[in-house]
């Protein structure tokens, strides 16, 4: 697979890279960025060999040289975003909403996928997201509007929407300049205390990152073609299911 992957700097960003490049299915990462992969993130050896990076400024515009270019690749994971506090409505659903409908356009007009092998949008939203538009959260109106409208822009063409709403997450313990750099002090702490707390206590809300960038990996392949909606229990049990099968050499 030839994957496009954005918002590589970032927590969830960051993991799915290293998934990425740990899987064998997944032959060339193209990530599609503002900045260089920040030199404290530690990447296993194959990196630069299986990495492109393209820098793009402007995420609401795609000039149609490097669409085609994208549009070669077989999936993309969109996992560009942060946190909504102290953002606007505005800032949010700039950042949120557009930039990732532009993206969708661009690959479309380019002609993205074929009828034999659809091209696969993986969107990164989260769990209690409000297509509706009735929650009285800013950040789920926003990315509700993004679950419902990504796959209404995709109807007639040869791209399938899939959407994968994770709980509480944050940087590993096995990579400590991740959280040093990723996470304030305070977050650090949030992050001992009440993720240790979730965990044990309402494991639904829980997402283990050793298995969010897997996990939408295998979506981005195509191994659960036809859901749509993956909530962060859905995730849980599949990959249980999907390790399970593997480890029996089944798949």
């Amino acid at each position: 697979m030839r994957l496009i992957l954005t918002g590589v700097t970032g927590v969830a960003g960051l993991a799915i890279y290293r998934a990425a490049l740990n899987d064998p299915d997944v032959q060339h990462v193209t990530l599609l960025t503002r900045r260089a992969v920040p030199s404290w993130a530690e990447l296993p050896p194959n990196a630069a060999e299986k990495t492109e990076i393209v820098l793009h400024t402007d995420f609401k515009t795609y000039a149609p040289d490097l669409a085609a270019r994208l549009a070669s690749h077989d999936a993309l994971i969109w996992a560009l975003g942060k946190s909504a506090m102290g953002m606007s409505e505005e800032a949010y659903t700039e950042l949120t909403y557009e930039y990732t409908l532009a993206a969708a356009r661009a690959l479309k007009d380019a002609g993205a996928g074929s009828a034999d092998k659809p091209f696969r949008f993986v969107f990164i939203s989260g769990e209690l997201a409000d297509p509706t538009g009735k929650s009285r959260q800013m950040w789920a109106r926003v990315k509700g509007r993004v679950e419902r409208e990504l796959p209404e822009l995709f109807i007639g063409s040869n791209m399938t929407a899939h959407v994968y709403r994770p709980a509480y997450f944050f940087p590993s313990k096995d990579y400590p300049e991740d959280r040093r750099n990723q996470r304030s002090v305070g977050e650090r702490i949030l992050d001992v205390t009440l993720g240790a707390a979730t965990k044990a206590l309402a494991p639904s809300f829980y997402t283990p990152l050793e298995q969010f960038g897997p996990f939408v990996l295998e979506v981005a392949k195509g191994r659960w073609p036809n859901q749509e909606l993956f909530r962060n229990a859905d995730m849980r049990r599949l990959m249980e299911s999907f390790r399970s099968t593997a480890s029996h050499g089944e798949l």
